[in-house]
């Protein structure tokens, strides 16, 4: 009997594992087709990246996840020919004391990033994130948003409803790459699909 009990449960887990990377990988794809037609070359991008709740005094592993994306997708850019690329870390002290972009800055120079860095410190929400880091975007700048892929769909939605002049300025990020977290994948697709089919006009 514990045979067939346990077969069952790695088919169960194997099946959520594979549509958690499933989930995230469409996401990818469509904010991939979305801004397709948009170079960054020759251009300033800001590469915003935003926090998770952090409890203790170092970055935890979402945060360390995060703050991998904002520099590989940094690398990207540069590679894809920008001019100047920096990282605007957001997201205040939420569940910790230590404010969640911190966390992410010492992520990032753990990830080996030496580019410029701009912190936003203040953030509770995903809503705060994009309305706190509009005012330290520059003008013509592109944004690239980086966090888990249904994350940046709610942001990039944020963004549309707090002003839609900047959504043309949105670009790819390499938020998604195939294995990696996989097994906070589905815990993050069930959240991330749960919340935007609970956003409303207005609500946030």
């Amino acid at each position: 009997m514990a045979m067939p009990v346990l077969g069952s449960a790695v088919v169960v887990l194997v099946a959520c594992l594979a549509w958690g990377e499933a989930v995230h990988f469409g996401a990818s794809a469509a904010s991939r087709r979305h801004r397709a037609g948009l170079s960054c070359r020759g251009r300033d991008v800001a590469v915003v990246v935003m926090g998770f709740s952090n409890r203790a005094s170092q970055p935890n592993l979402v945060n360390r996840w995060r703050a991998r994306i904002a520099v590989r997708t940094a690398r990207f850019l540069v590679r894809r020919g920008a001019r100047s690329v920096r990282i605007i870390c957001c997201g205040g002290p939420v569940m910790g004391p230590v404010p969640e972009a911190e966390h992410l800055a010492a992520a990032l120079r753990h990830a080996g990033w030496h580019g410029q860095t701009v912190l936003e410190g203040h953030s509770r929400s995903t809503w705060e994130n994009i309305a706190n880091v509009r005012p330290l975007l520059r003008r013509d700048e592109l944004i690239a948003l980086c966090s888990n892929d249904l994350h940046v769909v709610k942001a990039r939605l944020y963004f549309a409803r707090q002003d839609p002049d900047v959504v043309g300025r949105l670009i790819g990020s390499a938020n998604y790459r195939v294995g990696e977290m996989v097994l906070a994948k589905p815990l993050f697709a069930a959240v991330g699909l749960h919340k935007l089919r609970a956003l409303r006009p207005h609500r946030h």
